[in-house]
């Protein structure tokens, strides 16, 4: 039989925000393998699995996820720990991979899984879908992501000003991910696009550290890494005006 290789959503953090089907497939795998950086703290995925399964079936697999210049020290990292994953699924049948958000959105599961896959043939790999930071931060702040016929369009800072720019620039709703190391400049394109006002932006959400605080707000001061915006566009058409 096949092994399996399943890349678990686990939500932004808060443990209650996994679904069933996650805690499910954490559970049923032999082993639950969660990313750390090299320094070695627990991460929020780490964190939230331990509220559901046994930490002797938990291994902790370095990443270089706090490498954002060293393209070659990323990689190396990546193919360390796909080898790692490997092993383990040499000696088991499943292996869970569990990351924050979802699996299928600016996951470490991506590289992962196109590692091992080289590595193990046949291998099968799985993944569940998981609650995203902006689905969290909606809820939590009372943002609309899209109405009607309005697209939605998510960027992460990380891909440049332009690109944010050019988003805030178009119609439906902005998400901004991983844009707290650069929040003067975001600050500055949501005011030029005149979207400034009714933003709104999040981080640690679900965690005893969480700041939700509009957008406006924003002085310059560096945020977490991870802080997410929602810039929702102007609606003036009144209930179903975008129909």
């Amino acid at each position: 039989m096949s092994s399996r290789l399943i890349g678990v959503g686990v939500g932004p953090g808060d443990p209650e925000l996994v679904t069933v089907k996650g805690v499910n497939a954490l559970r049923g795998a032999d082993v639950v393998v969660v990313p750390v950086m090299d320094t070695g703290e627990r991460g929020r995925a780490e964190a939230t699995v331990l509220h559901y399964v046994d930490a002797a079936k938990v291994v902790r697999v370095v990443f270089a996820l706090n490498e954002r210049t060293d393209r070659a020290r990323r990689e190396a990292a990546w193919d360390a720990a796909g080898a790692r994953v490997a092993e383990l699924l040499a000696a088991h049948g499943c292996v869970a991979f569990a990351t924050i958000g979802d699996p299928n959105v600016y996951s470490t599961f991506t590289y992962l899984a196109q590692t091992v896959a080289g590595l193990v043939p046949g291998v099968v790999v799985e993944t569940v879908p998981g609650i995203t930071a902006m689905q969290d931060l909606a809820a939590r702040s009372g943002a609309v992501l899209t109405e009607g016929t309005e697209p939605l369009t998510l960027v992460p800072v990380t891909a440049g000003e332009s690109a944010l720019k050019e988003a805030l620039a178009g119609p439906g709703t902005v998400v901004a991910y991983k844009f707290g190391r650069r929040a003067a400049e975001v600050a500055d394109a949501l005011r030029e696009s005149g979207r400034l006002d009714d933003a709104v932006w999040g981080s640690a959400l679900g965690l005893p550290e969480e700041s939700i605080r509009p957008a406006a707000d924003l002085d310059g001061a560096a945020l977490p890494y991870l802080s997410t915006l929602i810039a929702p566009p102007g609606r003036d058409g009144g209930r179903g005006g975008k129909l």
